[in-house]
């Protein structure tokens, strides 16, 4: 997002009209130029004061103020939704602070081979229909069937004409580096981030369970309410989990290299069940379940956080370098490998946008003294 998109939103905020996602993004993207004595910070305390298109100028003047305090490293990245990369380090950490901070840090060049091949995720995926056949869908191509039709950016499965007697499935797998949008016959929305499959069917029986199962990844759910459907419940499943759906908003997240799945609620209810515990979520709570041992436990979490790879960006809080790298591999389908060890655990915060060039991202990373050099070879990235 650019200043212009900004100020957009900023009108739409002022006259009440921007969704739960449009504060969010504007938030982040004002948050990462301004202080706490700052126009956004006043408004969002309701002073009237700043209820006046005019406020605009203001916090225009201080963003312009901001980027030439901050340098070139902010300059990039005006086009995104924050205007910085893994901002805000920990002071606390001892590692930053005594290894990198206090010392002379060498200024090298990285080293990178090839970088060309490294581009940020897009629209794609790889539809196998009932007989086994697949099909790659992606952007600039189009398909369809006597059930489905899709523009390269979504897939729409329609309403059936006649009730279905027997459930014929589909699969959605979605690449490293591709993230993809399906519409269910029930009118189910399903976005589905990088390296996932969903498996569902063609349609649904009307009156039975409406089953559909998240074999591997992540995913977000925006399901159609069961009075739609004559009391059909809805149900998702995967290797560890079932979860049972009261109409609703959620985000489940269950990767096949990590050992834990994670359900984030964001309207309505659920219940999460295992073979040996099941746990009811309401708004803002996320559970966990150990997938070594199968054990469930349940917290409050940042919403925002959790689901923003969905609206664009990818929100780290005091999360792990390790963990960063994780879901930037995904998303630019590279390999990442760690030279000194000890910076996996470097824990800091920041927005990225997921349109950002890769090298973008390593230079800002380099330049806050996260790391002393990175280089790039092929699609791999050697962080040192």
């Amino acid at each position: 997002m650019n200043i212009k998109q900004a100020k957009k939103l900023f009108t739409k905020y002022i006259n009440d009209e921007c969704s739960i996602e449009e504060i969010q993004l504007l938030e982040a993207f004002l948050d990462s130029y301004q202080d706490k004595n700052n126009i956004w910070t006043e408004l969002k305390m309701g002073k009237e004061n700043v209820f006046k298109i005019e406020s605009w100028s203001r916090i225009e003047s201080q963003i312009n103020k901001a980027q030439k305090k901050k340098g070139n490293l902010f300059r990039p990245y005006l086009k995104y939704v924050a205007a910085a990369v893994l901002i805000g380090i920990l002071a606390t950490s001892y590692f930053i602070r005594d290894k990198f901070v206090n010392n002379d840090i060498e200024n090298t060049t990285p080293t990178i081979v090839n970088t060309n091949i490294i581009v940020p995720g897009t629209d794609k995926a790889t539809l196998t229909l009932e007989d086994g056949s697949q099909v790659a869908l992606g952007k600039g191509s189009s398909f369809q069937t006597q059930n489905a039709s899709s523009n390269g950016e979504e897939i729409i499965y329609e309403v059936a004409k006649q009730n279905a007697k027997e459930v014929v499935y589909n699969y959605l797998t979605i690449p490293r580096g591709g993230q993809f949008f399906v519409k269910l016959s029930d009118g189910t929305k399903v976005w589905l981030n990088s390296e996932s499959q969903l498996k569902f069917p063609v349609s649904f029986i009307d009156g039975e369970t409406r089953n559909v199962e998240l074999v591997y990844g992540e995913a977000y759910f925006d399901v159609s309410s069961s009075s739609e459907h004559k009391g059909s419940k809805f149900k998702v499943f995967n290797q560890s989990q079932e979860i049972e759906v009261f109409g609703t908003e959620f985000n489940i997240k269950a990767y096949k290299d990590e050992t834990n799945v994670y359900t984030t609620l964001v309207e309505g209810k659920i219940e999460v069940n295992t073979s040996i515990d099941k746990q009811l979520l309401v708004p803002n709570q996320q559970s966990n379940v150990d997938v070594i041992n199968n054990k469930l436990s349940v917290a409050v979490v940042d919403i925002n956080t959790e689901i923003s790879w969905k609206n664009g960006v990818f929100i780290f809080k005091e999360k792990p370098l390790k963990n960063i790298m994780k879901v930037i591999s995904r998303w630019y389908d590279i390999d990442v490998v760690f030279v000194n060890k000890e910076l996996e655990d470097i824990r800091f915060k920041g927005v990225l946008g997921k349109d950002q060039n890769i090298e973008e991202i390593l230079s800002a990373i380099k330049t806050l003294s996260i790391i002393k050099d990175y280089k790039i070879k092929d699609k791999t990235i050697i962080l040192k």
